[in-house]
Order: C-alpha cells, then structure tokens, then sequence
C-alpha cells in the first residue's frame, strides 16, 4: 500500500499527521448521506464495501477524570470497564460529545485517532492486530485511511488491549 500522492485537497489535521510521519496510507472518500440510518462506521463500512470488523470508530470516554481514545470495531462497541483496565483506570464512562470535539478538534462522526488538537492515551483493540490494514476516520465525515495496525500504534502511542464488545 503506498500514500497516495496529490491527496492535500484532504488536508485534515490526520492526513497532515501521515505525511509528516511517511507512513504508508491511502485516503478513501465516500459520500457522507446525513439522513443516512446506519451510524456513521457502519455507513462508512458500507460506502467502502470494508468488511465492519475491519473498520474502526474512535471513541473517547472519561477515565478517572481524564480522556481517553478507545479504537473499537464499527460492528461492536467500547467496554468501558475493559477500556478502564488497559489504561490503570477504576471507572470510564463515555465523554460528553462537545468534550470530545473540544480536546480532538473534530466533530462526532468525523474523530479520528490521529491528528487530534491535544493527544490521548490511545487504546487500539486487539482484534486488529488480525488486520494487514485497517480504516479509521481521516479527520472528516466522508473520508476514512487505511494503514497497517502498527503504524496506527506508532502514530498515536497507542497500545492493544482487548476493549471490544461484539
């Protein structure tokens, strides 16, 4: 997989973040439907033809009165005791979503992991470990990257854990 070159029209704080690091990547533009049923991973999972356990939600929940980036599968959801665990947290509730936009600069629908306005201790699921590449938001609604596991891990100092509920 090689990083698309005369992609900067997409030039997103996580896109930004990839070329600075040189990491391979590609860029994958969908059309965002705002009336749209599914969420927007499930939505993005459809509009790529990916297969949902491939692709990742970026979720930030309050560990223990601070943020922390919880990457699960679009087809599952975030354990927030799980999540608790993997980073040395007692209690982890799901951040209040203007917080969330707030501390990464992005809007809900749209967070990615990388590129945020403040960084977070960032826990990856383990499930992608299974994964050449996975998908996670480029910074906007419409716009998902591909990249292997460990350079996402890289990027953000992130750690796998298993976080996940099916």
């Amino acid at each position: 997989m090689a990083k698309k070159s005369g992609q900067r029209s997409h030039g997103t704080p996580a896109v930004v973040a990839l070329d600075r690091a040189g990491v391979p990547y590609e860029l994958h533009p969908y059309e965002h439907d705002p009336a749209s049923t599914l969420s927007y991973g499930l939505e993005a999972a459809a509009a790529l033809g990916a297969d949902p356990e491939q692709v990742f939600k970026t979720l930030l929940a309050d560990v223990d009165g601070r943020l922390v980036v919880g990457i699960v599968p679009v087809a599952g959801s975030l354990d927030l005791k799980a999540l608790a665990r993997a980073v040395g947290g007692r209690r982890a509730v799901m951040a209040d979503p203007a917080a969330a936009q707030r501390a990464t600069g992005y809007v809900v629908g749209g967070i990615s992991p990388l590129g945020q306005k403040q960084r977070h201790t960032t826990v990856l699921d383990e499930s992608a470990a299974a994964f050449d590449v996975v998908y996670v938001s480029a910074g906007r609604r419409g716009l998902d990257v591909s990249l292997s596991p460990d350079a996402l891990l890289r990027l953000t100092d992130g750690r796998l854990a298993p976080i996940a509920r099916a």
